[in-house]
Parts: C-alpha cells; sequence; structure tokens
C-alpha cells in the first residue's frame, strides 16, 4: 500500500495511538507526514508510527477536525 495526501491511516506510537488520521502533507525526506484525524490536532507525525489502512480520501490541506472526522466514518 502507498501512503500519499489523503491515505487513511492508524497511529501506533503516542497519546494518540489506534486514531485513525488522515495524512495532508508527506515529507519523505524526513520521514514525516502531518497528519489530522477526529481526535488528533493537525500535527506532524513520524511515518513510522503510521499503518496505512488501504483506504483514500479526498482531503485538502486547510480541512477542519470535524471535516476530518466526518471523512473517517464515511
Amino acid at each position: 500500500m502507498s501512503l500519499g495526501p489523503g491515505s487513511v491511516c492508524v497511529k501506533t506510537a503516542g497519546r494518540k495511538a489506534g486514531e485513525k488520521v488522515i495524512v495532508l502533507e508527506l515529507d519523505k525526506e524526513k520521514c514525516f507526514a502531518v497528519v489530522i484525524g477526529e481526535r488528533v490536532k493537525k500535527k506532524k507525525c513520524n511515518l513510522r508510527h503510521l499503518i496505512p489502512t488501504g483506504k483514500e480520501v479526498k482531503a485538502g490541506k486547510s480541512i477542519s477536525q470535524k471535516d476530518a472526522a466526518k471523512l473517517l466514518k464515511e
């Protein structure tokens, strides 16, 4: 499975481990992604701490947490 903008993933580390998130931006050079989720504020996350679910959604970089929650429930 490829990881890119719009990919739905599950966080595996940190306080929000187990939460579903949407990848908004990728920086493969530095191994980080900007993610957002229903209970996860927009923040950087190490790519090693993400497991792709195989699902993709259309999300822009300026998406809100409410909109992210709606997309994740679909």
